[in-house]
C-alpha cells in the first residue's frame, strides 16, 4: 500500500517559491513526527524539517528562515512552503514520519522533484 505521495514539485528560479504536499494514507502518522527528507543528485538522503504532533518544528541549518512545514491533521497532508529557494535545494523531497535511521526505510513514496535553476 503506498502510503505517502509527495507532490508540488518543479522548476524554479533562485529566490522563487513552491509549495510541496505529501499525502499520508494511514491516520497513525497525525500522532508521529512527520518529517521531509530531500535527495540531491549524487548525495545521501537527508532530513530537512520535522514537525511534532502538537506542531513543534525543526530545520536542518540550511533551510532555517526560508522553509516552513505544516500539517493539516484533518486531511492528512504535511505542507513544506519553500521560499528564496536556492540551487542547492535541488533535490528529490521526500516525506515519511520522522527516523535519524534513513538508511533503514523501505516504504519511501515516489518524491517530488525541485529543480532551482535560471
Amino acid at each position: 500500500q503506498i502510503q505517502f505521495v509527495e507532490s508540488g514539485g518543479g522548476l524554479v528560479q533562485p529566490g522563487g517559491s513552491l509549495k510541496l504536499s505529501c499525502q499520508f494514507s494511514r491516520p497513525i502518522y497525525n500522532r508521529l513526527d512527520m518529517a521531509w527528507y530531500r535527495q540531491a543528485p549524487g548525495k545521501r538522503r537527508e532530513v530537512v524539517a520535522i514537525i511534532t504532533p502538537d506542531g513543534h518544528t525543526n530545520y536542518t541549518d540550511s533551510v532555517k528562515g526560508r522553509f516552513a512545514v505544516s500539517r493539516d491533521v484533518a486531511k492528512k497532508i504535511l505542507y513544506l512552503q519553500m521560499n528564496s529557494l536556492k540551487s542547492e535545494d535541488t533535490a528529490v523531497y521526500y516525506c515519511h514520519d520522522y527516523t535519524r535511521y534513513i538508511d533503514d526505510v523501505y516504504n519511501w513514496g515516489q518524491g517530488t522533484e525541485v529543480s532551482v535553476s535560471s
